[in-house]
């Protein structure tokens, strides 16, 4: 898997997973349950690959130069 997030696109995604996982301590009944959503963005803020961006060929992350 190579990396196709960046370090802003990873902030975001870690802070979005946090929010949503809070849902399940914040939220009554069975709307709680919705927080579980957030371990996506959280995954895959700490893997920093996104499927998604794999198949629609979007990348955040810089490009190196290679240096000769």
């Amino acid at each position: 898997m190579t990396k196709n997030i960046g370090g802003l696109d990873r902030a975001l995604r870690l802070v979005a997973g946090l929010v949503l996982l809070s849902l399940l301590l914040v939220l009554e009944g069975d709307a709680r349950w919705f927080g579980l959503i957030g371990l996506v963005p959280l995954a895959t803020g700490l893997m920093r690959w996104c499927p998604l961006y794999t198949l629609l060929g979007i990348k955040t992350c810089p490009v190196r130069s290679q240096l000769s």
